[in-house]
């Protein structure tokens, strides 16, 4: 008599069974098994865009003054001389003290044929915050009509406080997201659950100014309007 011990008894009846020697389905051959996952974690990621555009209320003026003269120390006291003289215009036009800076300042020589020394250069930048935007023309004007050593290097607006233009822009960004993520989700046929990140990728602010043109008031400066524009990426769980 051949004695099999417990354990390898039950070791050939599970190989047995696995070979459909005892009528069952042979697993490995079977056309008709199924393999059935539950999903509890498809999801759907999807960016959305939002902009907001509101009038800015402040403008940025830099001016400047450069002056040329035989020697260092002239250039640069007719440069503070001026400079000093563009301040109390800009203070006269309505612009308070707090908000005016100086945002450059330089000395140098000039060369005809370098090392020789022609004269020499002095500069010095202003920066003026003009909070009243009624006032452009006429602050830009009264920098105008002072000496040729005065020099007008752009403008650029501001929205002050752009807090409420960014909640609107985030919340349209939001909205267009969301009305991506259903229209996907229908089309794969499932419905859109619970968010599950949000994640805030860019916020730009670009300014876009209008040509110089007639106004209404007679002025020829316009502030257009400032666009703030956020993107997002929203990822949902697909039910």
């Amino acid at each position: 008599m051949i004695k099999i011990s417990h354990t390898v008894a039950a070791a050939v009846l599970v190989s047995m069974g696995s070979l459909g020697l005892f009528g069952g389905t042979a697993l490995a051959d079977s056309g008709t098994t199924k393999t059935i996952v539950e999903d509890r974690k498809s999801r759907i990621t999807v960016r959305g865009e939002g902009s907001h555009s509101s009038a800015p209320d402040v403008m940025r003026l830099n001016v400047g003054v450069e002056v040329r003269r035989p020697t260092a120390g002239a250039a640069f006291a007719e440069a503070r001389k001026v400079a000093a003289a563009l301040t109390q215009v800009l203070v006269k036009a309505g612009i308070e003290a707090k908000d005016l800076r100086t945002n450059a300042l330089s000395l140098g020589p000039e060369y005809e044929n370098y090392p020789k020394v022609v004269g020499y250069r002095a500069t010095q930048g202003v920066e003026a915050l003009v909070r009243d935007i009624g006032s452009a023309d006429r602050v830009v004007d009264a920098v105008g009509s002072m000496s040729e050593d005065v020099r007008l290097n752009g403008i650029s607006f501001e929205v002050s406080d752009d807090g409420a233009a960014l909640r609107a822009a985030r919340d349209a960004a939001f909205v267009d997201a969301r009305a991506r993520a259903e229209q996907y989700a229908g089309l794969a046929g499932r419905e859109l659950g619970r968010v599950v990140t949000i994640t805030e990728e860019d916020v730009s602010r670009p300014v876009v100014l209008m040509a110089a043109a007639k106004f209404e008031d007679g002025g020829s400066i316009s502030p257009g309007r400032q666009t703030i524009t956020v993107n997002v990426q929203v990822v949902y769980q697909l039910n």
